[in-house]
């Protein structure tokens, strides 16, 4: 036994008892795949749901005229009656179907917050998962015990084994590589890369486009201006999620901020990995257009 695998069968020895074989064979290849590179492209082993095709630059349809964006993962407080866990999810409702995007590092924290919040796991259609990290993903096999009747758009770059547990749970499967229009309003930047490959979610309001990040690898202001082309719009109604910019010296930051503004970002909400200190900054620049985020912040359109 190499030391990869007796590190993933030490820290997931306990879970076998709790959760039982197949959540643990699933929690172990969660760790393993934020522990090594995934694997190479290979042809999945069976067909998946293709997205629409992303249109054209002409204008976008917006599929409604009100959007709630809830956080209901995250390691920033802002409803005290939640739990704050290190990882991300929000749930997106207005469009012609309910999304989660990201599920955050575990299924308990997840469903509990979602059921304080009233949030109902099985009105969710469709799963978004913007990259392979365990604050991300590792809330997934808990939430498809609960919900299996959902599509889980996930970068083509997941590891083979990864999807194939996903099918096997009973949810769809549908590989991004390109941007794309996944239904009426609610696009993907498909895959970027930035070491780790990721896709962001946009949404088309009657605001602009809201853009939702993960953790932001490929770098949130290329994000921003991917989106920006795919879905033809001059200025971004907001950008929330993580930055991926913890640890930043101020330069960074600012220069973030810079680019923000000569993209025309009207709003945003910054938290996960943003940090303290980025998210002082963004406060300072953006003022009454700066929203304080955290699990439990629910942001209304319009």
């Amino acid at each position: 036994m190499n030391g990869t695998v007796y590190t993933a069968w030490l820290y997931f020895g306990r879970s076998a008892i709790k959760w039982g074989c197949r959540r643990l064979i699933i929690m172990m290849a969660l760790f393993m795949s934020s522990c090594v590179t995934p694997p190479p492209r290979g042809p999945s082993p069976a067909p998946s749901p293709s997205p629409a095709q992303m249109p054209s630059p002409e204008p976008v349809s917006k599929a409604g005229d009100r959007f709630t964006f809830t956080i209901v993962y995250d390691n920033n407080e802002y409803d005290p009656g939640l739990e704050t866990e290190w990882g991300f999810s929000c749930v997106i409702e207005g469009l012609e179907k309910t999304i989660l995007f990201d599920t955050g590092g575990d299924h308990a924290t997840l469903l509990s917050n979602m059921r304080k919040l009233k949030i109902d796991p099985g009105k969710i259609d469709v799963i978004v998962l913007s990259h392979i990290h365990g604050d991300h993903v590792g809330g997934l096999s808990g939430f498809l015990e609960e919900n299996s009747d959902v599509t889980v758009y996930l970068p083509h770059s997941f590891p083979v084994s990864f999807k194939s547990m996903v099918r096997e749970m009973g949810a769809e499967v549908a590989e991004i590589s390109e941007a794309q229009q996944l239904f009426t309003g609610a696009f993907t930047t498909g895959e970027l890369d930035g070491g780790i490959k990721e896709q962001s979610l946009i949404v088309a309001t009657s605001r602009g486009p809201v853009i939702v990040t993960g953790c932001a690898h490929p770098g949130v202001v290329n994000i921003v201006r991917k989106a920006r082309n795919i879905v033809a719009e001059d200025t971004v109604y907001l950008v929330m999620g993580g930055f991926h910019m913890a640890g930043a010296p101020a330069s960074r930051i600012e220069s973030v901020i810079n680019g923000f503004r000569q993209l025309s970002v009207r709003k945003v909400a910054p938290c996960h990995c943003s940090g303290d200190e980025t998210r002082r900054l963004f406060r300072e620049e953006y003022g009454e257009n700066y929203i304080n985020s955290g699990v439990g912040k629910s942001i209304a359109i319009p």
